[in-house]
């Protein structure tokens, strides 16, 4: 007998088999046929079949197979839900087919309700897809109702991307005063002009003056009026009444009108610029020496800290120098003296990325510190090849002169200085030969008074101001 047997397999497999399956479920359940429950939403009755709501739903798995009063019930109310959207879960439980329109909110949220996760995220992509200026509000509030990650993202970066378009929308007229605030406080709007949201503040509080005009002063304060043109800030929001008739809002226009004339000697939320401006805070390195052959190098460096990127600016001009002072003055950056007494004084121009020179100093120096106070830079101390200086001059940037203000109570050596409350501050490094005070200048009286004796003994001191408190710094001897 041959017990050979062929080894060959015919792996047969209908595609259509599944949907030709379900097809014929459907036709069963619209006839009414083999059905095993009934669904009852609002004033309708759907009879289905156990297994094909169990195949496409987490929710009624968990309700058929466990040990719920359900499993066991003919008749299953499902409460809250609208019967046409039943009618639409159930077609595409049994075709895979749904037709999303208008009535994707409410099938979303069915959707969401019975775990039919490949329906959800089509109402989803749906959704994303109508996003406009118009409804991207109310979309982001849905989403974050209902845990809608992915939409939340999008409608948020809507918003966030075109502001200036979504403000003038009814959506934005009506969000509670607290969202408002989220939106304009937020430094990653994108708005070419300040004008912008202070206009969108304007509007959302006309929109309803009665309620709201007594919230127009906490509005204002998340607008960084400094930042806005001076012109416009003259001409439009200083001739507003509403601004002028509440008290509430003086302070802030004066912190406004003294940033147009110190510039970043203002320092507060309203005065750092939005990331779109494209303009922001930084971090400046000017000049240094290499390394290797120790020779001085005229570049400068910005960091951002934003981007944690450096960039570099413009070159100082033919600077070879060393030991020469810097300061911030408004939105620019002055660089006085140099070894070997240099007079030359630089000025950085920001929005032109250049450097200009300036009035010299009244006597060349080095090793002498610069500081910017009242619109007005400060030059104190330093040497000139022979001698310790005394002296302060004051640089006044509308007239572009220097001017002799009253010398140092004593020549030191090595100084650092900071300013605070209007006043100039000044400490030395200790040594035995020279008294370890801290002095200041009032420049209103254009006298220095001596404030304490450092207890510690300080070398190399280092000064700075931050949260409205003086910091020394220092090896201690």
């Amino acid at each position: 007998t041959d017990n050979t047997q062929s080894s060959d397999v015919y792996e047969f497999e209908n595609t259509k088999h599944p949907m030709e399956v379900l097809l014929c479920f459907n036709q069963l359940r619209e006839r009414g046929l083999f059905t095993d429950v009934i669904l009852s939403a609002g004033n309708r009755e759907f009879p289905c079949h156990r297994a094909v709501l169990v195949a496409g739903s987490k929710y009624f798995r968990a309700m058929f197979c466990n040990d719920h009063k359900e499993s066991r019930e003919m008749l299953v109310q499902i409460n809250g839900m609208q019967p046409h959207i039943m009618d639409l879960l159930l077609v595409y439980l049994y075709t895979s087919k749904a037709a999303i329109a208008d009535n994707v909110q409410l099938l979303l949220e069915a959707a969401n309700l019975f775990q039919i996760l490949p329906l959800g995220e089509a109402c989803t992509r749906f959704l994303e897809a109508q996003l406009d200026p118009c409804n991207c509000i109310g979309m982001r509030e849905f989403a974050e109702a209902h845990a809608l990650s992915a939409l939340f993202s999008t409608a948020s970066e809507m918003i966030m991307e075109k502001f200036a378009d979504v403000v003038v929308h009814e959506e934005f007229l009506e969000l509670p005063k607290s969202r408002v605030i989220d939106y304009i406080s937020d430094d990653d709007i994108k708005v070419t002009r300040e004008e912008i949201v202070y206009e969108a503040v304007k509007r959302w509080v006309g929109h309803d003056v009665v309620t709201r005009s007594g919230d127009f002063a906490e509005m204002l304060s998340n607008v960084r009026l400094p930042l806005i043109h001076p012109s416009y800030f003259v001409n439009t929001i200083e001739c507003d009444e509403q601004v002028l008739s509440n008290p509430a809002c003086q302070s802030i226009l004066q912190e406004t009108r003294k940033y147009h004339i110190l510039g970043n000697e203002i320092n507060s939320e309203r005065t750092r610029p939005r990331r779109s401006t494209g303009c922001s805070a930084a971090v400046v390195i000017v000049g240094g020496c290499d390394r290797v052959g120790g020779y001085n190098m005229p570049y400068v460096e910005a960091f951002d800290p934003v981007t944690g990127q450096w960039s570099s600016l413009a070159k100082l001009p033919a600077f070879t120098k060393s030991e020469y002072a810097v300061a911030s003055f408004k939105n620019s950056i002055i660089v006085s003296g140099g070894r070997i007494h240099s007079r030359d004084v630089w000025l950085y121009q920001s929005h032109l990325d250049n450097w200009v020179k300036i009035a010299p100093l009244c006597k060349g120096r080095w090793r002498h510190r610069m500081i910017t106070m009242g619109g007005h830079v400060y030059c104190v101390g330093g040497y000139d090849g022979k001698n310790r200086l005394r002296s302060l001059h004051c640089y006044n940037p509308e007239t572009d002169r220097w001017s002799l203000r009253s010398p140092m109570p004593s020549l030191h050596k090595n100084l650092s200085a900071a300013t605070i409350n209007g006043k100039i501050y000044i400490i030395v490094e200790y040594s035995p030969a020279e008294s370890h005070s801290i002095h200041n200048y009032d420049p209103l009286t254009d006298d220095w008074s001596t404030d304490s004796v450092m207890v510690d003994r300080l070398e190399s001191c280092g000064m700075t101001v931050c949260g409205g408190k003086l910091y020394i710094t220092g090896n201690i001897n």
